[in-house]
């Protein structure tokens, strides 16, 4: 069964966008973006999955504390990763019966937990990050020049700074 557009709604997304987005062509970037991020990251899982075995929210978590000298909060942890904030609590306790990683209390604060990478977690991630780095180098990297990447990781980083909260 087809069904015919209905004239109102044709376009309407691309006159609100008129309207609403003070620049011509930002729905269309936007768009990309989101397109061009959510293909990536599924090729990224599929590749790291087939050719480790690893998740790659997984790997994020592994990643995100080496990037921070092996430990953090849990909560700056959940602030950094791929996955939602709900979901690295189970994550972390995975994780922890795999032996990657550890929690502690913190000694200041009763109510704060701190996520160590284990020796076996940097073994693992030393395993798993050439599989990732060579998907994001072919997918990523190796489709851009070096003007183009230089432009994109300044435009991202001022909307991350002013998408940052408090």
């Amino acid at each position: 069964m087809q069904v015919d557009p209905k004239p109102e709604v044709t376009g309407l997304l691309d006159r609100l966008a008129a309207e609403a987005l003070p620049k011509s062509g930002g729905l269309e970037a936007w768009s990309s973006l989101l397109q061009a991020h959510a293909t990536l990251m599924r090729r990224l899982e599929v590749d790291l999955a087939q050719a480790t075995g690893f998740a790659l929210a997984d790997f994020d978590v592994l990643a995100q504390l080496a990037n921070a000298g092996g430990e953090l909060r849990m909560t700056e942890l959940a602030g950094r990763a791929l996955i939602s904030r709900s979901g690295m609590t189970r994550r972390v306790a995975r994780l922890v019966d795999e032996g990657l990683v550890q929690r502690a209390s913190v000694d200041s604060d009763a109510r704060g937990v701190v996520v160590a990478l284990t020796e076996a977690g940097v073994a693992r991630l030393t395993e798993t990050a050439p599989v990732h780095l060579r998907g994001v180098s072919e997918l990523f990297v190796a489709q851009l020049d070096d003007h183009e990447l230089a432009v994109l990781k300044s435009a991202l980083d001022k909307v991350t700074v002013d998408c940052t909260f408090g």
